[in-house]
């Protein structure tokens, strides 16, 4: 049985007729669903307070922590879907990369992958090697019934970006260089890469996730034909080993208005816009057949409750057209985000949208 509940000859899950499935599969729903990017993390006390003391890296290891902040933003803003807390360079850890995440500046790793040899670091990722995902998960399904639980990873090219530059990177020059210098090491990189995303999304759906999201944070850095030659491939592959699960598939980066349709090539359900394009203009962008997801900016979110809901309202009219539209940021929630701001935005969201 798929995760979501789509007919396999059993009956469908809980969140199957949930508002968010519903419009992920482009189906008629009684109001926009809304989830934020990052709604469970440092803008929430609660969540500081569960994560005193403890490293990002390791929080992401303790079941019944990652519980607790998955569930906190779902308790405290009523939104339509769950987010599995974790980090998108926690598959590569499991498989033994040398990283860590420094606090104010990210992941960092210890050794660059910049040869082929350097390649023997990325072997396969188990199910064993994440086994707190699944009891993780596992917990979380039990604590949220109808609430769907979105699980996600990390695309190829964002997690290539990390290991080639060893840490966060403005400009992507040693990634770049390999790319275009050795395009073959670059390809075999992010075959290797798209191998160990789909386990990790493989893991998540098997447990209880009821759809999944791949995070290309960085690929906005890269021209269309670059993205099409040299990393739609990888994402497309991520896509397709999941696809016989049914459970809808969301793809998201961040100054991608250039790149939509081709994100959407790449295999996703549902494509997530940032800020920077109007929503019905994105949907030219998609084509037909895909929804949408976004795109508030989260600036917003420091202005007056006024000139928030005029903004939420504007993303809502954009949207009025679609074949399917899910309510979330352009990008993730800022730590310093008031979250009474993000619960009222969800009241306005259900009030204005209810059919």
């Amino acid at each position: 049985m798929s995760a979501n509940g789509r007919p396999t000859g059993q009956p469908p899950t809980a969140t199957y007729d949930s508002a968010f499935l519903k419009a992920c599969r482009r189906e008629p729903v009684p109001h926009t669903p809304v989830w934020f990017m990052r709604q469970a993390g440092r803008s929430l006390p609660e969540y500081r307070k569960v994560r005193e003391g403890i490293a990002m890296l390791d929080s992401c290891m303790r079941p019944e922590l990652v519980t607790e902040i998955t569930l906190q933003p779902v308790r405290r803003h009523g939104v339509d879907a769950a987010i599995y807390f974790s980090d998108i360079v926690v598959p590569l850890k499991a498989i033994g990369i040398d990283l860590d995440i420094k606090p104010g500046v990210g992941p960092v790793v210890e050794r660059p992958i910049r040869t082929r040899a350097d390649l023997a670091q990325l072997r396969d990722l188990t199910p064993d090697d994440v086994s707190y995902v699944t009891e993780a998960i596992g917990l979380l399904t039990a604590e949220l019934g109808a609430t769907p639980l979105i699980g996600f990873a990390g695309a190829p090219f964002t997690l290539a970006s990390y290991l080639v530059e060893g840490g966060p990177s403005r400009t992507y020059e040693n990634a770049k260089a390999m790319m275009y210098g050795d395009p073959q090491l670059w390809a075999e990189l992010l075959d290797r890469l798209a191998e160990i995303t789909a386990m990790f999304l493989k893991v998540q759906i098997e447990a209880g996730a009821s759809a999944v999201q791949l995070f290309d944070s960085w690929a906005g850095a890269l021209a269309p034909a670059d993205y099409r030659r040299s990393v739609l491939p990888a994402s497309a592959k991520v896509f397709r080993a999941v696809e016989g699960y049914g459970v809808p598939r969301i793809h998201f980066g961040v100054g991608t208005g250039e790149l939509l349709g081709l994100m959407g090539e790449a295999g996703a359900d549902v494509v997530g816009v940032d800020w920077r394009v109007p929503l019905d203009e994105a949907a030219r962008r998609v084509g037909p057949g895909k929804a949408l997801q976004g795109n508030l900016d989260p600036t917003v979110l420091f202005a007056s409750r006024e000139a928030v809901e005029t903004k939420a309202g504007e993303v809502l009219a954009s949207a009025a057209g679609l074949e399917g539209h899910v309510f979330n940021l352009g990008h993730g929630v800022m730590p310093s985000t008031d979250p009474d701001a993000l619960t009222r935005l969800v009241e306005y969201v259900h009030a204005h949208s209810a059919r």
